[in-house]
């Protein structure tokens, strides 16, 4: 996609970490930007950040959870900017916990209404308008977890390997309905963004439970983040890698993520595949 002034690109999860990362990368190419989040004082600050490129920019509180909230955002963009080029489907919290099995429904409920009904629900609010259109490319934030797997984050995982194959749905379905409208799905390793600290932002229905995070846990943890990606990556890196992808029309895009660890998910199930 040839992105230009005068285009307009959404971003949920816009207040920090790659989402903010976005939303300076396509203001710097000369469009406009609509940044969503659930946090209103650091969507401002993203907003005001956002400006200085000299990009028309409009902040929209908006819990994706909600698909009220999305087609909302798709409404204020349209009443704003009059058009839509760009949606990035990218808000996403994160939860370490217990094995999956010993995992509240609670930390279930919340990640997957996040990671995976986001997305869903982006999509439902603004593909349609690009369908329309013919034009324009959708930008789904899975995550290396998405092709490797760890121990300790099930709902993480499952969340991240949903948002992946849906994407890949989407694009199957967009070569029949619009072939000129894009997909990227965006497979980041370790960002040195604050999704660690995404339970600042879980709603009080849905409230943490007690789990101990002990060395082991955390070895468990590192080990893991350390094989599937090299050096940690600040988020403006991994939203550069992004833009371009969509530049390139590119499906797949990550910033460090680690082929190796790709390999390890992929080999053994050609092999298994193989044996019958």
């Amino acid at each position: 996609m040839h992105l230009e002034r005068g285009q307009v690109a959404v971003v949920t999860g816009a207040a920090s970490g790659i989402g903010r990362g976005l939303a300076n990368a396509f203001a710097a190419r000369g469009l406009d930007v609509v940044l969503a989040d659930i946090e209103t004082a650091p969507l401002a600050e993203a907003v005001t950040e956002v400006e200085k490129h000299g990009a028309g920019a409009l902040g929209v509180p908006t819990d994706v959870t909600d698909l009220a909230q999305v087609q909302a955002l798709a409404s204020s963009t349209l009443d704003r900017f009059g058009r839509i080029d760009v949606i990035c489907n990218n808000a996403g919290v994160a939860s370490l916990g217990p094995y999956a099995w010993e995992t509240p429904e609670a930390d279930w409920q919340w990640v997957l209404s996040v990671n995976l009904g986001g997305v869903i629900n982006g999509i439902r609010a603004f593909v349609p308008h690009l369908v329309a259109q013919n034009s324009g490319h959708v930008v789904n934030t899975a995550s290396m977890a998405a092709v490797s797997v760890t121990s300790r984050h099930a709902p993480y995982v499952a969340s991240k390997f949903a948002v992946a194959g849906l994407s890949e749905a989407l694009r199957a379905e967009l070569d029949h309905a619009a072939p000129n409208v894009g997909v990227t799905i965006v497979y980041p390793g370790t960002t040195n963004t604050n999704i660690a600290m995404a339970h600042r932002n879980r709603p009080a229905s849905l409230p943490m439970g007690s789990f101990e995070i002990t060395d082991d846990v955390m070895g468990e943890v590192l080990a893991w983040a350390g094989a599937i990606s090299g050096p940690a990556v600040e988020p403006e890196q991994a939203a550069e890698s992004v833009v371009r992808a969509v530049e390139a029309g590119r499906l797949h895009v990550t910033a460090n993520g680690s082929s190796a660890a790709v390999r390890a998910l992929i080999d053994p199930l050609l092999a298994d595949f193989e044996h019958g």
